[in-house]
């Protein structure tokens, strides 16, 4: 490799590192005072950056709110979809695996807002554009794996072969914000335990003498 290739090389390592220390910021930034609070100078200020130090990374506020987004769904992936993945079968234990470590990664502060997407759904409803359709993107992909996931507890015999995915799947859901918002609203850890216990509670609902075995040893 020529000298002017390592420089080059050297530059490029550096601006990566760069953009993920601003993304970084730029997620927790986002996560208390919103999307729409996230603006170059805000950020700026943050980083004790110059903006134009800024604009080198990101062209303008809707491109800063769009990479933003989506550094914070690569972490909701890297704490809470793939190791419910990983460490469990399709199912019922996936289901329940991936509520559980998404109440975990807000009950650990993961973001200094709470949960990020549960509070820029709410930000974004009944908006237009690029970075509505951003949030909207990952959310799909959140509501599509907890559908998943039961359509195949369904085939394996945990859940009734009535259960309707999507209406789980929705439900499941409504809950974890629950304990989003209960949690930044009261400071109180109970609504954790209230999380976990209502979840729990909504999948034997539906499951079977088999799903209630996996749920048991989930608990166990």
């Amino acid at each position: 490799m020529t000298a002017p290739e390592t420089l080059q090389d050297g530059r490029r390592v550096r601006g990566d590192k760069t953009r993920r220390a601003i993304l970084q910021a730029a997620v927790n930034v986002a996560s208390v005072d919103g999307l729409e609070g996230l603006t170059i100078g805000r950020l700026a200020t943050e980083l004790k950056m110059s903006k134009s130090g800024l604009f080198a990374h990101f062209g303008s506020k809707e491109e800063l709110q769009i990479s933003t987004v989506r550094a914070a769904a690569a972490i909701f992936v890297h704490r809470v979809m793939r190791p419910a993945e990983e460490a469990n079968e399709p199912g019922l234990a996936r289901l329940h695996a991936s509520l559980a470590l998404w109440i975990e990664y807000i009950e650990r502060g993961v973001f200094a807002g709470g949960c990020f997407f549960s509070n820029a759904t709410v930000e974004m409803g009944g908006k237009d554009g690029p970075v509505r359709d951003a949030v909207w993107e990952q959310m799909g992909r959140w509501y599509g794996a907890l559908a998943d996931a039961a359509r195949e507890a369904i085939e394996r015999g945990e859940l009734k072969p009535e259960t309707d995915p999507e209406q789980l799947a929705f439900e499941v859901d409504a809950l974890g914000s629950a304990v989003s918002s209960g949690w930044l609203l009261a400071n109180d850890p109970v609504v954790f335990k209230r999380g976990h216990e209502a979840i729990r509670r909504r999948l034997e609902a539906d499951a079977t003498d088999a799903g209630r075995a996996v749920l048991a040893a989930a608990a166990a």
